[in-house]
């Protein structure tokens, strides 16, 4: 079948709700399967879920597939004169729902919704037609026409005004500062210049999520998580290591400090980090334990006015850099209260650039950091560090003697930001590889015509931009959500399909490179390996689906 033009009916509209309404009563059935087969004396024992990993896992996979194809539904009910808005959300909302159905077809028996049920919906005209015309590469391929004839780099976003004027401002940002120098940090594994935080703090964006008050860009009587999310995409698209990620670590610190902090520790605190005064890494991981935050072990002994810290962490990024180091360790030395023995303490210490560092404190204790070497995300560096009776003062124990033993509860409040935060750094990678093979099919001749003229190149370009516009509104919709009180789930399924997503985008862009992209020369190359990492920090992917997602919809199902 090939379509004549790419404008979606009202009534594949209609269809693609009824199918993703019908496919997440059928998911909701299969998690309350699973829920009785893990219920010990009637309550839900989410230790029986361990019996179920791989069904768990895809059932984690189908709640970010339903979530992003509702996200797209919504965005082109929002933009109903735009046509390509219109074909990509359609036919990326058929693609994903396709692959839900298939999932559950093949795990039916096993999280006890039949097949019947299934069969129902798929066999439905309306239905079927929809998946037929939006599946067709015929539809795909006019898509991918259109974006190539137009060179649309991204659809409209629906931001508010003042929104996309933050865009514009760091898209220049990343443009002229960023990009120069992104290219050569990355392949000499340089720190991040001066030049780049310098330029950042004046901007503001160390202040993103900040309230107004303690000197950032977040209003004082509401949460706006939208513009951090915008800033974090276009710094991204510049690059992951040298500028995505210098808003996070704040980020995540400012949610724990404005979750649990003093009121003193946040007048100390809050503006410094806002102003870029003062950086700050995040030090959760430990070698022993990875995504297991409930196991953390550094100990943090009472000592007169203060702590003692002994033990050692991984995976700080920017750690060497940074003048404030917000840890979590265990302050109550019985391991049998898990996360009720963890605090959350701000751990203080000079600035240091390179790979290496040694700090001596007067009382003799000492911290030393060594950067691990990695295959991509270069420019922060992550570290691994060792604390030899390093003495931090009382004031600097999150939430004061209140927050002792609460640091889990404060660092959980801080990774919800940080997932969504990730989500928009894989966008910005993704927006930036999709630019990148957008322009190459253009310029690139083979066969003796444009690389951009061959049907299976326009359909790679029209998926692309169908999964980066999905990971873009999601995100969107997840911001708006966390704004109004919500959303803590969403923003893990949000992280779960932006991170998948990043991954697949950035391997077909090189792929459209040919053998350029595998080069060093090449920024797919470096955009590839960066995308690498996001399913894997802030929370690893397996450990998200099973942990996060998976155990709270199967136990609130």
């Amino acid at each position: 079948m090939k379509p004549e033009s790419v404008i979606p009916t009202e009534i594949e509209h209609a269809a693609a709700l009824r199918l993703q309404g019908g496919l997440r009563q059928q998911f909701e059935l299969g998690l309350r399967q699973i829920r009785s087969l893990c219920e010990k004396d009637g309550d839900f024992d989410s230790a029986k879920l361990d019996q179920y990993q791989l069904v768990c896992y895809e059932l984690a996979l189908t709640a970010a597939d339903l979530a992003a194809a509702g996200a797209m539904l919504e965005y082109a009910e929002q933009q109903p004169a735009d046509e390509l808005v219109q074909g990509i959300a359609l036919c990326f909302a058929a693609e994903s729902l396709q692959t839900v159905l298939d999932r559950l077809r093949l795990r039916a028996g096993e999280i006890g919704i039949g097949a019947g049920g299934l069969a129902a919906l798929a066999e439905r005209d309306d239905v079927q037609r929809f998946l037929q015309v939006n599946l067709a590469a015929a539809r795909w391929e006019i898509l991918g026409r259109r974006i190539c004839d137009e060179e649309r780099i991204r659809l409209p976003s629906s931001l508010p005004e003042d929104v996309e004027i933050a865009r514009d401002s760091f898209q220049r940002f990343a443009d002229e500062v960023v990009m120069p120098r992104a290219e050569r940090i990355h392949r000499q594994d340089l720190d991040v210049p001066e030049s780049i935080i310098e330029a950042a703090a004046g901007l503001g964006c160390f202040g993103a999520s900040i309230p107004q008050r303690f000197g950032g860009l977040q209003p004082d009587d509401r949460p706006d998580s939208l513009v951090m999310i915008v800033v974090t995409e276009e710094l991204s698209r510049g690059s992951l290591g040298a500028a995505g990620s210098l808003i996070t670590r704040p980020e995540i610190a400012a949610r724990a400090l404005l979750a649990g902090g003093a009121e003193a520790q946040q007048q100390q605190w809050l503006p410094m980090l806002a102003s870029g005064e003062k950086l700050c890494a995040i030090s959760i991981t430990e070698p022993d334990t990875g995504s297991d935050v409930a196991a953390v072990s550094l100990a943090a002994r009472k000592v007169t006015k203060g702590w003692l810290l002994n033990g050692s962490k991984t995976w700080c990024t920017f750690a060497g850099r940074s003048e404030l180091l917000v840890l979590l360790a265990r302050t109550e030395a019985d391991m049998t209260l898990g996360h009720r023995g963890l605090s959350l303490l701000l751990v203080e210490k000079p600035a240091y650039p390179g790979r290496e560092f040694r700090h001596d404190q007067k009382n003799g204790g000492s911290l030393t950091g060594k950067a691990i070497a990695t295959l991509g995300y270069r420019g922060m560096h992550s570290f691994d560090l060792f604390f030899e009776d390093y003495f931090v003062p009382d004031g600097n124990l999150v939430g004061g003697e209140a927050g002792e033993g609460s640091g889990f509860y404060y660092t959980m409040a801080g990774f919800a930001g940080g997932r969504i935060q990730t989500a928009a750094r894989a966008t910005g990678v993704m927006q930036a590889a999709f630019e990148q093979a957008l322009r190459y099919a253009g310029e690139r001749q083979v066969f003796g015509q444009a690389l951009a003229d061959f049907q299976l190149s326009r359909v790679k370009l029209a998926r692309m931009l169908a999964r980066l516009t999905a990971a873009r509104q999601f995100s969107y919709e997840v911001a708006r959500q966390l704004d109004a009180g919500g959303g803590q789930m969403e923003a893990s399924l949000v992280k779960l399909f932006s991170c998948r997503a990043a991954e697949w985008l950035t391997r077909e862009a090189m792929q459209l490179h040919g053998g350029l992209g595998y080069a060093e020369e090449s920024m797919v190359s470096r955009l590839f390996v960066d995308a690498r990492v996001l399913s894997i920090f802030e929370g690893a992917e397996e450990t998200l689906a099973l942990k996060v997602i998976a155990r709270q919809l199967v136990a609130e199902s």
